[in-house]
C-alpha cells in the first residue's frame, strides 16, 4: 500500500507580528486588527404545499468594517482623515493587513480596496491607570481580497 504522507501544514503563525499598510505606507502602530471576515447571506424560500422543507439559497456576500486599534500618536493623521470624511471630503485608500512569521517573512496579506473611515474613537482616560492611550479607526471598504 502506498505511503500517504500528510501535506497539511501544521505550523501556525503567531498573530502578534503584523503591519498595516495604508495608502502604500507601512504603519506599525496598530496593536489589534479586527473585521477580517466574509459572510454569505442565505435566503430561505418556503415551497407552497411542502411544510417539511425550506429551500436555502445562497445570497450576496458581505464584509464587515475593518477596525484598527493602536496607540494614540502625536500625529493626528487618522483623526484628520475621519474629519475630512465627516465634512464630505472622502479620500479612499487601499489598505493591506500583512502577517509576518518570527523570521520576518510575509505569510499572509489581506487587501481592502477603496477604504474610507466611518468611525474614529479616541482613548479612554483614567487618572489611576498607566496603560497606553488607544485610539480606534473603523473603516468601510469595497471588498476583501488575499494575495
Amino acid at each position: 500500500m502506498a505511503d500517504n504522507k500528510s501535506t497539511v501544514k501544521t505550523d501556525a503563525n503567531p498573530s502578534c507580528r503584523f503591519y498595516v499598510d495604508v495608502g502604500g505606507k507601512k504603519q506599525a502602530l496598530f496593536t489589534e486588527v479586527s473585521g477580517l471576515g466574509v459572510e454569505m447571506e442565505v435566503e430561505e424560500v418556503r415551497e407552497g404545499g411542502n411544510n417539511n422543507f425550506v429551500h436555502r439559497l445562497p445570497g450576496p456576500c458581505k464584509t464587515g468594517t475593518l477596525v484598527l486599534h493602536g496607540g494614540l500618536l502625536s500625529s493626528s493623521e487618522f483623526f484628520k482623515w475621519m474629519m475630512d470624511a465627516a465634512h464630505g471630503k472622502i479620500e479612499r485608500r487601499n489598505i493591506s493587513v500583512i502577517l509576518y512569521d518570527p523570521q520576518g517573512k510575509e505569510q499572509a496579506r489581506w487587501n481592502f480596496n477603496n477604504a474610507f473611515p466611518v468611525k474614529w474613537t479616541g482613548p479612554q482616560f483614567k487618572a489611576h491607570d498607566a496603560t497606553v492611550a488607544i485610539e480606534a479607526l473603523e473603516i468601510a471598504h469595497e471588498g476583501l481580497k488575499t494575495d
